[in-house]
């Protein structure tokens, strides 16, 4: 059982790793969050990272009205350019789980299925559009039996940052670095033979800085994932092998927390500009039905669009 951190006056705290994330009860998702409970919920995602929310009973429309409580939402448009058309019934929610459009698991090897291979790799969501995601809330529809794994894995990457050795934290600092994030990038990266006729350099990348203050809470942070495509103003050996080393660094066992899915309308919300995650142990493969539904919050932050245009054109996936 994790163990009893403070208690706020409406929600209750439980720590789940000595750095970060929480199981948080008392909340009422069935109406609109009430504005006291709103403000202590939102003072846990920014001291946490992490907040897991357990039987919630929300279903799409309360999931939307919940997340919208954070700010504007992101919608899925861009991976529906292509014609695909879209499971759910609201734009607004990701359809993140292994279920095609005729109620059957995607077939082993299928082009959705290898798409999502690169969930498998730490990364943050929409580091790859001008404006980049905040908040992530990914509820649980429909789960496999118990027991068949499909955990998220969560790193803290705050944390992570005070803890660089101090030679290398002042050479970021110092160097300033922009890194260029791409979806192809890691979509390769994780199906290399699926796509090995695609150059993330011909689809255009977004630019964010690499070392940050996470405005929330004031704390310095790394803006990482495995969508940096390279590193401007260094050699690409350099460039990689940095990425790499801070990757590396960042998801140790000691910055990482492992999520559970153990019902039906389990709701785990998490802050990009905060924590980098991955789904775990190919959770979107396998003969067993996983219903899992995203919304994602833009980022509201005076960083949330990067050193990119302001612009609505978003990466998607045909």
């Amino acid at each position: 059982m994790p163990g009893l951190a403070n208690t706020f006056n409406h929600i209750s705290i439980a720590k789940l790793h000595p750095t970060f994330g929480a199981e948080i009860s008392g909340v009422e998702f069935l109406h609109t969050v009430e504005e006291d409970v709103f403000q202590e919920v939102l003072a846990a995602i920014t001291k946490y990272g992490v907040c897991v929310f357990r039987k919630t009973g929300l279903n799409d429309a309360n999931h939307v009205a919940f997340a919208a409580q954070f700010g504007e939402l992101d919608d899925v448009t861009p991976y529906l350019a292509g014609g695909r058309p879209n499971r759910l019934s609201d734009d607004r929610l990701f359809d993140v789980g292994n279920i095609d459009l005729d109620g059957s698991v995607f077939p082993r090897n299928s082009v959705r299925q290898e798409w999502n291979k690169g969930n498998g790799l730490f990364h943050v969501d929409s580091s790859f559009n001008p404006r980049r995601g905040g908040y992530s809330l990914l509820r649980a529809h429909e789960l496999p039996p118990v027991g068949m794994g499909g955990e998220t894995d969560f790193a803290d990457v705050r944390t992570a940052f005070d803890e660089l050795p101090s030679q290398l934290k002042a050479d970021l600092r110092a160097n300033d670095y922009v890194a260029a994030h791409s979806l192809w990038h890691s979509r390769k990266m994780a199906a290399p033979a699926t796509f090995a006729d695609v150059n993330p350099e011909d689809y255009s990348m977004s630019r964010h800085k690499l070392v940050q203050k996470h405005e929330a809470s004031g704390r310095e942070t790394m803006y990482i994932a495995s969508h940096i495509h390279h590193i401007e103003g260094i050699a690409s050996e350099e460039s990689s092998a940095l990425v790499k080393q801070l990757l590396d660094h960042s998801t140790q066992p000691r910055y990482v927390l492992r999520v559970g899915w153990e019902n039906v309308g389990d709701l785990v919300m998490w802050d990009n500009t905060a924590v980098m995650h991955r789904a775990v142990g190919g959770s979107f493969e396998g003969k067993f039905r996983r219903d899992m539904r995203r919304a994602t919050v833009h980022d509201g932050s005076s960083t949330a669009w990067g050193l990119n245009e302001r612009s609505e054109v978003r990466q998607g996936l045909p």
